[in-house]
């Protein structure tokens, strides 16, 4: 998992959010998952990104 997350608007693409992640272990993806704060960045991104579909 990346350190940090960029939310694009559509075209011209403007910044829209920018999303500093920060959880406990990102040894693997399956760690990623079972962190308590994945679920809060999951539905922030997601619904950024699904206002513009």
């Amino acid at each position: 998992m990346c350190d940090r997350v960029i939310v694009l608007s559509n075209r011209p693409a403007t910044i829209k959010n920018i999303y500093d992640i920060n959880l406990v272990n990102k040894s693997t993806p399956i760690n990623n998952r079972s962190d308590k704060n994945f679920s809060k960045y999951y539905e922030l991104i997601w619904k950024d990104i699904d206002s513009y579909v």
